[in-house]
């Protein structure tokens, strides 16, 4: 218990956004994706996920982690299914914001988005590598939304901060609902002793710093002081994934945040993060995201309707 608790001192977390969100038309969207977490919490009718369309009910919420690409149905009867594409493009067909204070009097859901970054740099969800999954019968998860949702909507004084220590508090109920429930046991025994090794973090804290710079195997075993034949299965070893396709992820990460909060150019944003040629920064943004980067960043956000 003593790892988990080392590991929640060292999140920081970041409210990104929350909206209620009417169903207007029944859909199912392929391979949504985004980088941030999401919880998805049904106020009426019903959300399915995945390929087994498995059920979210009315009061339960869906958890779909950071970098996690996953089929969502909003709502049921006479679905049909469409690329992320195709929604983006039409999602006002689909969904239709309302707000929190007065009912939506048909099916909806409210939804919000968080970071959650171990030292600052590893997005701790998506270092799980797991996937959606859905809380049930969680009543103090509920309350948490509800309040973040409720606090939103108002103009009180202190918003932005009492908006923050729920997000973090939001973040722990989650944690702890998935120990209580003894989900991810093996994924979490992984990172409780990966994120307790300096020589890791420091190459972690590295890549965060230098996105559009060498972040060769050989740099990065000069951080970490040891082998350029070794750095690569050393990484591998304690995460679970390679080295380069770990440094690709934050680099898409960051193009996002850049789209989202500037108004860079494309070309000039994939330099940034590391792409000299523009043409293949695209290539590999679309191949990762589902969408165009333009596309990306006229949505602001998934579900920003």
């Amino acid at each position: 218990m003593e790892d988990y608790n080392k590991i929640i001192e060292s999140l920081g977390v970041r409210f990104v956004k929350s909206n209620n969100i009417r169903i207007l038309q029944p859909v199912s969207v392929d391979r949504i994706y985004d980088v941030e977490n999401t919880v998805l919490m049904v106020n009426k009718g019903e959300i399915r996920f995945g390929e087994n369309d498995e059920l979210v009910k009315e009061g339960e919420i869906l958890f779909v982690p950071g970098g996690k690409q996953v089929k969502i149905t909003y709502g049921s009867g006479g679905v049909f299914t469409i690329s992320h594409d195709d929604f983006i493009n039409n999602k006002e067909k689909y969904l239709k914001s309302y707000n929190y204070r007065d009912p939506a009097g048909v099916d909806s859901f409210s939804y919000i988005s968080f970071d959650s970054k171990v030292f600052d740099s590893v997005n701790f969800f998506a270092s799980l590598d797991i996937p959606p999954f859905v809380i049930r019968d969680n009543k103090k998860v509920v309350q948490i939304i509800h309040s973040i949702l409720l606090e939103n909507s108002s103009e009180e004084a202190g918003k932005q901060r009492v908006i923050k220590l729920n997000t973090e508090y939001l973040v722990v109920e989650i944690i702890r609902h998935i120990i209580r429930n003894r989900l991810f046991v093996e994924q979490l025994a992984t990172n409780s002793t990966y994120f307790k090794d300096p020589r890791l973090i420091g190459i972690f804290a590295y890549i965060k710093d230098n996105l559009g710079g060498d972040l060769s195997n050989k740099k990065l075993a000069s951080v970490a002081n040891v082998s350029e034949d070794y750095v690569g299965q050393y990484f591998k070893m304690l995460t679970g994934i390679n080295p380069q396709d770990y440094i690709e992820y934050q680099r898409m990460e960051q193009a996002v945040n850049l789209l989202r909060a500037t108004k860079k150019s494309i070309r000039d944003i994939g330099k940034e993060v590391g792409y000299k040629d523009t043409a293949y920064f695209c290539r590999r943004f679309k191949m990762m995201f589902g969408i165009p980067a333009g596309k990306m960043r006229r949505r602001e956000s998934l579900l920003n309707v």
